[in-house]
């Protein structure tokens, strides 16, 4: 009678215990080759504020972000609901090691960039924070498209649903936005622009090469005037202000990180021997930051809307 009631007792036992979930390892190759295995899916997660921009509408939330600069200049991360992330780095090449230790990250996402050849932030932040956390991520590549394709991949792998209605939403009103841009350039092909920031130096024409943005503009029909050329490890052409009117596009796209740019061509008495300029075909072009489909929408639309009332005739 003991052994039975020990017998029911031990079965009791067992049906109350809770079934201990197994950890799944996570891992993740980049484009260099180079993959990272964790025992399990990481939680805690550092990014950079690019990688952050292209995770956190995907419902990654990192615990840490170090941005390029302070982060009201931070374009990318602009909109973003940045509520309980410690940001741990507001300057390139800087971070708070002290603030990143203490939020004993198991992964620092970032942004391999192939013509600086190195990580987002440079090297004095990879060195910084390697010895916390593996670092990985997708690579600044030719597509700002295929780029947010990469943190949808790699947010799936993290969690992430991603047929959550406000990411299909997002992913609608950019796919909607991709095809009125793409009607826009059909309908004016000989429509030809210029991508330029303006610094109190010099105007910096850019190389389609050296931008995923202007990469996928490109792609997507609009005709964009590549410079002679690309200096500053293939990002620019350094044009002296007395000779900015070496090109002569039909609607020049000037970059929107800063308002400041804007303001420094315009303040430039040889801005409008671009015909363009004197004419007001110039529009914000969304250099370097876009890493969400909510963001890529919004920016496209404004510029299929300047397409669309542009002089394809104004730079002849």
């Amino acid at each position: 009678m003991l052994s039975r009631t020990v017998l029911s007792l031990t079965v009791v036992a067992l049906a109350l215990t809770p079934v201990l979930a197994q950890a799944e390892p996570w891992s993740y190759t980049d484009s260099l080759g180079n993959t990272v295995t964790l025992d399990e899916v990481p939680t805690r997660i550092i990014a950079s504020q690019d990688a952050a921009a292209g995770l956190i509408p995907l419902g990654i939330r990192p615990v840490g972000i170090y941005a390029d600069g302070p982060l009201a200049d931070a374009k990318a991360l602009q909109g973003l609901d940045l509520t309980g992330i410690e940001i741990i780095g507001q300057a390139w090449g800087e971070v708070d090691i002290e603030k990143a230790a203490a939020l004993q990250p198991d992964l620092v996402i970032a942004e391999y960039w192939p013509l600086d050849t190195t990580w987002s932030g440079g090297e004095a932040v990879v060195n910084a924070l390697s010895p916390l956390a593996p670092i990985t991520g997708p690579t600044n590549g030719d597509s700002i498209l295929a780029l947010i394709e990469d943190y949808e991949e790699i947010a799936a792998s993290l969690g992430a649903d991603l047929s959550e209605p406000s990411i299909a939403a997002d992913k609608a009103a950019f796919e909607a936005a991709k095809a009125a841009f793409q009607a826009a350039t059909a309908a004016k092909p000989n429509l030809t622009a210029l991508a330029v920031w303006a610094g109190e130096d010099a105007l910096y024409v850019a190389a389609t090469g050296g931008s995923a943005e202007l990469m996928d503009f490109r792609a997507w029909g609009l005709n964009l005037i590549d410079p002679e050329v690309a200096d500053d490890r293939g990002y620019w052409e350094t044009l002296s202000w007395e000779n900015a009117d070496k090109y002569q596009p039909d609607l020049i796209l000037v970059d929107n990180r800063s308002p400041a740019t804007m303001e420094t061509a315009l303040a430039q008495p040889t801005w409008n021997l671009m015909k363009a300029a004197e004419a007001g075909q110039v529009t914000d072009w969304p250099a370097f930051w876009l890493r969400n489909y909510g963001a890529y929408a919004s920016e496209l639309d404004k510029l299929t809307a300047a397409i669309e009332v542009a002089d394809e005739t104004i730079g002849q």
